[in-house]
């Protein structure tokens, strides 16, 4: 890939239903704090971060839309899918609801923005003794959506 063909910015969207993480996961990353206060998110809340990524040799500015997960702002939250170029669909280890949802945020993603790179994202890994899915599951979704796969611990700040 040529630095000429890469742009200094791309959107990313993160999705997934709510009480799963998505915004402490964002705040983790950005600010490198952990909070576990829940408040919902309403429409959207936006957060930036360059990246340095070493294929590249550049930096990446990442534009993070923090998506609410509920169904009653699904309306207003698709307006904020336009002009993505990545989504993070996130299920917490403790929700089972929340992972059987992914095939829908999938679609989703896919009706708003088209063919967009797109990962799961496992959140809470620290409470895995409550889970309530197994591994296998997980790792089988993954694989049945084709989507890269990846497990976290805001809390831990592992894998973030």
């Amino acid at each position: 890939m040529s630095l000429d063909n890469v742009e200094d910015s791309i959107k990313v969207i993160v999705v997934g239903n709510g009480s799963v993480g998505k915004t402490t996961m964002l705040r983790r990353f950005v600010k490198g704090v952990f909070t576990d206060q829940y408040k919902k998110t309403i429409g959207a809340e936006f957060m930036e971060k360059d990246v340095f990524v070493k294929s590249l040799n550049q930096s990446v500015k990442l534009m993070l839309w923090d998506t609410a997960g509920q169904e009653v702002f699904n309306a207003l939250t698709a307006s904020y899918y336009r002009g993505a170029g990545a989504a993070i669909i996130s299920f917490s280890t403790t929700d089972r609801d929340s992972f059987m949802a992914v095939p829908r945020w999938k679609e989703k993603i896919e009706a708003q923005c088209g063919q967009i790179t797109i990962v799961l994202c496992q959140t809470k890994l620290d409470l895995m003794s409550e889970a309530k899915m197994t591994n296998e599951e997980a790792e089988a979704l993954a694989a049945n959506l084709q989507l890269p796969f990846f497990r976290i611990s805001t809390k831990d700040d592992f894998n973030v």
